[in-house]
């Protein structure tokens, strides 16, 4: 128990020791010992260098806290650090790195974390400055829609924890990505946010009203006793709406101003702080002008803004753990006696053993060491069928056993994984910034330093010519007239309107860039199952060399009913309704069936299956021959015992609308290509049928990444459709992205719009929408920087009050959102 002496007064906080004790553990400092802190602006004496070394990494930290809220000083090892600090040391053990760290050569690794904290663009910029330029961090990417970043460091160098705690002393909270406490970041922001729109809303309505009386009492005449009363209610619901709602702001801005760093919110905080201060003075001493109204309408606006904003960011950061949803979250391994347990996932090493049955999805990536099934790789590959494996193939993690139960040998786990693979695809192709962004980023500064030195060289002149209280109100103008509400508004407002006509023609919006993009977009690559094609195989063609085609759908029809393998299901929709009855019906996974169909028995499968099961597989050369003339189709052939019966192609069969589609899209000027994950023959096939000369097959994530990353840096804007799993990261990577409405949830997390109801067309006519609400943007842009030309230095001449710079301001805004709303209605191609 410390000595009464040690006890530091909980209110007094960290203003000093007593003298002669260490500030940190309260014991005597020795004769001559000079070891100091700065601890909240005072200098605090330490008894030793432990303590020093203590105490400036909590100040470093940001966490002086601790020293104000002690009730008595640390004594022993264990009280020494703060809880804060020790749990960071924790991230640096092998044993719990292991689950969310990548290791790289030469001890280089790489994790995905969560910032908590970032608001703007600012604190982006911040946050990677200050990071990267620590000894050992080799690369530091913030992703501002999702709020995640990435960060890569030789962990000879630097260790985690200081990683960490770097990010802590500039004001954020850094944590590895965990989707558990994601979700609940989530949950408590969007809380926090609707909380502080609601007082917002709720406040500006109420002051909007009174104000109105206000301005009429200007016009017509009001008693002074009520205008007085008008004031102080207005002053009594607006201070919760600038003080509570607009905290965020406020803030935001002082984390820029102790970074030596002008953000937006600068300014924003300066004039709503100035225009309620100012406000409340006039109100408590009776004269000169209120603008309540003006300060809450910034408050509320900025936050609506903000908070859809986060609505979009959310689902994008939902995206990457969809991922890792594809695997289970438990396995059965096998223990050296042979018998099954059921671990968590996170539990298995390379070298385990593992069950798979079927219908459950394969736990890692690994070898088949015994047992035949065919395993669902689409969702990973973009394969539509179903793969054979059997023992020595390999299996990844996340894909569907289908057939039968498999024997595993785990070969890779966690960070190792083809499905953490595509998760740091998707991450680097959402945290790449595009150029528009890089030069936001470098010009918000310079904009927010120009707008205060106008606002102070105003104000300073007039007071000096005037007085004090005609230079604040023309400063309080020069702010007020440079907020760039209009400027603000002259993209959203556009989007928002081009958004319910393009819902209306079937496609649904998930990003507000995605029309900019879209109307600057020079080519379209689609992906082909799913998006071109039905993604689900059909008959295509029936080759008979003996007997009649229908006979042969007929048997096939018959031995499939009931198949719940994709080929089965085609075979089983080519027959008649009613099929003739089978016995002793036998299914070879991954090969085919065998059965007996009116005394005859038949073999049904893959023309191996056939050569090597079947007695009649002797004599296929006609078999081989038609094979060979349909390179692009699946063949399955039908035997009885006196040879091949008939041969069955299937292909995924091409969407009726594919053709004019591309039609429409060469028509308005884009080029058009395919990438894919399905065989280069296949791919080829189904190009040549469209009259698309650029098609690449046998691509996985990182390739179809690769190949619009080359486009890219050829100076082409891309835009990609796609359905899969596999189509994430491309989808992430592309400057637009469509995704359609069968597509799986990772792929409508990661596009920027999807496409209900399959309606390919839909496509042409969003181009020309896009393309149109590219041209309003313009316009608005234009007309809101306009307005900032001339409202500016008219508000520095002092021509221009407060409350006119709030009208004008407003009617700028009015100007923008009537120009946008042209764009919900017509065909998308007015001027």
């Amino acid at each position: 128990m410390p000595e009464p002496a040690s006890t530091t007064d909980p209110e007094a906080g960290a203003e000093g020791a007593t003298s002669g004790e260490c500030f940190h553990c309260g014991l005597p400092v020795p004769v001559g010992a000079d070891y100091r802190v700065t601890i909240d602006g005072a200098e605090q004496s330490m008894c030793c260098p432990g303590c020093q070394a203590v105490a400036q990494a909590i100040v470093d930290s940001g966490l002086t806290d601790y020293y104000r809220h002690r009730t008595a000083k640390a004594r022993n090892a264990g009280e020494l650090i703060p809880d804060a600090l020790a749990e960071l040391d924790l991230y640096d053990r092998e044993s719990i790195q292991r689950s969310f760290v990548a290791v790289d050569e030469d001890d280089v690794r790489e994790a995905a974390l969560i910032l908590e904290g970032i608001t703007c663009a600012a604190c982006v910029w911040l946050s990677e400055r200050h990071v990267r330029g620590l000894d050992g961090v080799l690369d530091f990417q913030v992703n501002y829609a999702t709020h995640r970043a990435r960060v890569r460091w030789d962990a000879s160098r630097i260790a985690l924890s200081d990683i960490l705690r770097a990010i802590a002393a500039i004001g954020y909270r850094a944590h590895p990505f965990d989707p558990g406490q994601q979700e609940s970041l989530y949950k408590r922001e969007r809380g926090a946010a609707l909380r502080r729109l609601a007082v917002a809303g709720l406040g500006t309505m109420q002051v909007m009203m009174l104000a109105v009386a206000l301005y009429a009492g200007h016009q017509y005449g009001m008693d002074a006793q009520m205008e007085r009363f008008l004031r102080w209610v207005s002053l009594l619901l607006a201070t919760p709406v600038v003080f509570y709602a607009g905290w965020p702001f406020f803030t935001s801005a002082w984390r820029d101003l102790k970074s030596r760093r002008a953000g937006m919110d600068v300014p924003v905080s300066l004039a709503v702080a100035s225009t309620w201060g100012a406000s409340a003075w006039a109100t408590a001493t009776g004269g000169g002008e209120v603008y309540f109204e003006s300060a809450t309408m910034f408050v509320f606006f900025l936050l609506t803004s903000r908070f859809l904003e986060m609505g979009v960011r959310h689902r994008a950061g939902q995206a990457v753990e969809a991922v890792g949803r594809l695997l289970p979250a438990a396995a059965t391994r096998i223990t050296a006696e042979g018998a099954e347990e059921t671990v968590p996932v996170s539990d298995l090493a390379p070298g385990d053993r593992v069950r798979v049955r079927p219908g459950d999805p394969v736990p890692a990536d690994g070898e088949v060491v015994s047992g035949h099934s065919a395993t669902d790789e689409s969702l990973l590959t973009g394969e539509s069928q179903p793969v054979p494996r059997g023992e020595g193939d390999e299996v990844i993690g996340g894909s569907v056993n289908r057939d039968s139960p498999l024997e595993v040998a785990v070969r890779r786990v966690g960070p190792d994984t083809v499905v953490a693979g595509i998760q740091r695809l998707l991450d680097r192709a959402q945290s790449e910034k595009p150029a528009v962004a890089r030069m936001a980023e470098r010009g918000t500064g310079v904009f927010v330093l120009l707008i205060l030195g106008l606002a102070l060289v105003a104000g300073g002149a007039w007071t000096w010519a005037v007085d004090i209280a005609t230079g604040f109100w023309v400063a309080v103008a020069v702010l007020v007239a440079s907020c760039p509400c209009a400027l603000a508004l002259a993209t959203p407002v556009a989007i928002t309107a081009s958004v319910g006509a393009l819902t209306r023609l079937g496609l649904l919006t998930t990003r507000g860039h995605a029309l900019d993009g879209l109307a600057g977009a020079t080519r379209v690559l689609f992906d082909k199952t799913g998006t071109l094609t039905r993604g689900e195989p059909a008959v295509t063609e029936t080759v008979a060399f003996r007997g009649s085609s229908d006979h042969a759908r007929a048997v096939a029809a018959a031995l499939e009913a009931g198949s719940s393998h994709p080929l089965g299901r085609a075979l089983a929709a080519a027959g008649p309704a009613i099929t003739p009855a089978v016995e002793a019906l036998t299914n070879r996974p991954g090969l085919g069936v065998t059965g007996r169909v009116d005394g005859v028995e038949y073999w049904l499968g893959s023309p191996d299956f056939i050569r090597a099961g079947s007695p009649g597989g002797r004599d296929t050369e006609a078999l081989e021959a038609a094979v060979a003339a349909n390179p692009a189709a699946t063949p399955v052939a039908l035997a009885d015992a006196d040879g091949v019966r008939a041969l069955f192609l299937l292909a995924d069969t091409l969407r009726e609308d594919a053709a004019a589609t591309i039609a429409a899209l060469r028509a308005r000027g884009l080029a058009v290509g395919i990438v894919s994950g399905d065989s280069p023959a296949t791919v080829a096939a189904v190009a040549e049928r469209l009259g698309i000369d650029d098609h690449r097959g046998g691509l996985d994530p990182a390739g179809k990444l690769a190949a619009v990353r080359d486009y890219q840096a050829r100076g082409e804007r891309v835009a990609v459709v796609g359905d899969g799993v596999n189509d994430a990261p491309v989808l992430a990577g592309a400057d637009v992205s469509v995704a359609m409405a069968r597509a799986t949830e990772l792929a409508h997390a990661s596009a920027d719009l999807i496409l209900q109801g399959d309606r390919l067309p839909a496509l042409a006519e969003a181009v020309d929408r896009a393309r149109a609400t590219h041209r309003v943007i313009r316009q608005n842009i234009a007309w809101a920087l306009g307005y900032n030309l001339i409202a500016l230095p008219v508000a520095a001449a002092g021509w221009l009050t407060p409350w006119l710079a709030a009208l004008g301001m407003s009617l700028s805004s009015l100007i923008v959102v009537t120009n946008a709303l042209r764009l919900s209605g017509g065909d998308g191609r007015q001027e």
